[in-house]
């Protein structure tokens, strides 16, 4: 696979479900910004509709030490690997664009945040060559995910009428 033929929507459950247009869906790392992950509880809660929260969840197999575990999904949104999101369709019906971003662009390379992890060590020590091309592609791929949620949560209002449709 080359680097310019990365997609950003595979596996994107976040995407998925707001294609629906009438689905709460909300991505949150409690490591990152609690009040986001708060806020996103408490709007999906409050939601008379389907709600769907992805939440980052660091385990035992990610290869590290959970003690750390806050601090790593932290890293996790500040490289771009975890965007923090809240799409509400009753912004949308009032007129506003549903998609907030609440996370700041990315800080740090997407392998600040993977060297921590023993799953991502693993290929780095097996296969240097092999695991320096699958970061370049990781890396172009978090940062296309990142364009396109900049994008749409930069869009005019106009763009999301209340009816869902896009004529």
């Amino acid at each position: 696979m080359d680097v310019q033929r990365v997609r950003v929507g595979v596996q994107n459950l976040a995407m998925m479900a707001m294609v629906y247009g009438d689905v709460y869906v909300a991505q949150v790392a409690f490591g990152s910004k609690d009040r986001q992950t708060v806020q996103a509880f408490l709007e999906a809660d409050s939601y008379d509709g389907p709600s769907i929260i992805i939440a980052y969840s660091h385990c035992i197999a990610h290869g590290f030490n959970l003690e750390q575990g806050l601090q790593q999904q932290k890293r996790a949104v500040d490289s771009g690997h975890w965007p923090l999101i809240r799409y509400n369709p009753l912004i949308r019906e009032a007129g506003g664009n549903p998609l907030t971003l609440d996370s700041l662009r990315p800080t740090m390379p997407l392998m600040e945040y993977r060297k921590i992890e023993g799953r991502f060590k693993q290929l780095s020590r097996d296969n240097p060559q092999e695991a320096e091309r699958l970061s370049r592609i990781a890396e172009q791929a978090a940062r296309l995910r990142w364009d396109v949620y900049e994008k749409m949560s930069l869009r005019h209002a106009e763009e999301f009428p209340a009816d869902g449709r896009r004529d």
